[in-house]
């Protein structure tokens, strides 16, 4: 098997759990804080938004700057170090006292993770060309696929196990990304052919900045959309099914029905996108993600709110694979690496900002408004798609 495949294997495995491991707390959280001696339901979701964006926030400061790092040792010690840290950060969550100690414990796991953005450069550098695009798509659907079945897998730990489970379980499986990269990864690394640039000198050497930009701009409205619903769906939840035992259990469950789209629909969306072209994916699914969120303010069960969040994931399947293929495109090949780190570093301010803004609308204005902010973010996207990427990159392929 050649290198870069097995890699791909390993990478796709490692990404895969460590997004189920991070993403699967969400549903819990607010749990645990009420059980950390928070009971005002705003502070509660204000709290809960904070503690599970902060972590993405760091990760978008840091991401970079682990990348410089990667780029003079290597992506394989920056993968151990990530996997590792977090395997030990996570599992200490379990013991904390007050709800200050988790978001400490929340910001540290945001300093040192970044194992996605790790396994992201290495085969974006080390994949043959004629496969990069297939490589990065497939690793794309680990990280989203990982990220929306970890709720569900969360709530049925809280439901069965018990709340601090939940943390314990993470940082096992922390640890077993830890232990497979360890063995199995192999990285082709020199480290005297690399030349480290700064990010303005990265930025000028791109051929189309203005290009390159929006791209990065969608990568953050995609997160900040998919996340805005996360640190509240737990109390959407509650509102739905009041007299209900399993709680957390459905939140997940909501929260993960468009994770299990994703992975259903990705494989379809990248054939397509190979067919027509990535930039048309993104504008139709961009235009129906904002539709479907629409009527999600309006449901009255849980399972109308599990069926819409699974078209959503129909729709958004291809969304982060087809920027990622056109990142690839626009940047040139020296750089590729670097370029990504950026691209991810948007994808985690959208997630923070998501979470954010998600928990801050619903304590000021109510959870339907979420859905009706977070479909018009999808509209403007689309129309900024339309009038840069569309149209420049429809030219060059005509």
């Amino acid at each position: 098997m050649k290198l870069w495949k097995r890699n791909l294997i390993v990478c796709w495995f490692g990404v895969f759990v460590t997004n189920i491991g991070t993403s699967q707390i969400a549903p819990v959280l607010p749990l645990f804080i009420k059980h950390l001696g928070v009971h005002n339901t705003e502070m509660i979701e204000q709290f809960s938004g904070f503690a599970f964006g902060i972590n993405y926030m760091l990760l978008a400061i840091f991401s970079p700057i682990w990348g410089h790092f990667a780029d003079k040792v290597g992506r394989k010690p920056m993968l151990l170090r990530s996997s590792f840290g977090m395997a030990i950060v996570i599992f200490s969550m379990g013991f904390v006292q007050n709800v200050y100690q988790l978001i400490g414990l929340r910001m540290l796991q945001g300093v040192i993770a970044g194992y996605t953005t790790a396994c992201t450069t290495l085969i974006a550098t080390q994949t043959e060309k004629e496969h990069a695009g297939w490589a990065l798509g497939s690793l794309a659907t680990a990280s989203i696929g990982g990220s929306l079945l970890g709720p569900m897998i969360g709530g049925f730990i809280e439901e069965n196990l018990g709340l601090k489970n939940v943390f314990f379980i993470t940082g096992t499986l922390m640890m077993i990304a830890f232990i497979t990269t360890l063995l199995f990864v192999r990285e082709s690394f020199n480290r005297e052919e690399k030349l480290v640039l700064t990010a303005k000198e990265v930025w000028r050497l791109v051929p189309d900045t203005a290009l390159l930009g929006v791209l990065f701009l969608t990568s953050f409205i995609i997160t900040l959309a998919l996340y805005s619903i996360e640190p509240i769906i737990t109390v959407y939840v509650t509102h739905l099914s009041s007299s209900s035992k399993h709680v957390a259990l459905i939140s997940g469950m909501a929260f993960s029905a468009s994770g299990l789209a994703s992975i259903v629909a990705a494989p379809r969306l990248g054939k397509l996108s190979d067919r027509i072209g990535p930039q048309k994916v993104i504008l139709g699914a961009l235009l129906i993600a904002g539709i479907i969120f629409i009527p999600q303010a309006f449901v009255k069960s849980s399972w109308q709110l599990m069926c819409l969040r699974f078209v959503l994931g129909l729709a958004t399947a291809g969304l982060i694979p087809s920027v990622n293929i056109l990142v690839k495109r626009v940047s040139p090949d020296e750089l590729t690496g670097r370029i990504f780190g950026f691209s991810m570093s948007a994808q985690y301010i959208g997630v923070f900002l998501g979470s954010i803004l998600g928990g801050q609308i619903s304590a000021f204005w109510g959870i339907r408004y979420v859905f009706f902010i977070t479909s018009a973010l999808l509209f403007i996207n689309a129309v900024l798609v339309y009038s840069t990427v569309y149209k420049k990159l429809n030219k060059i392929m005509i």
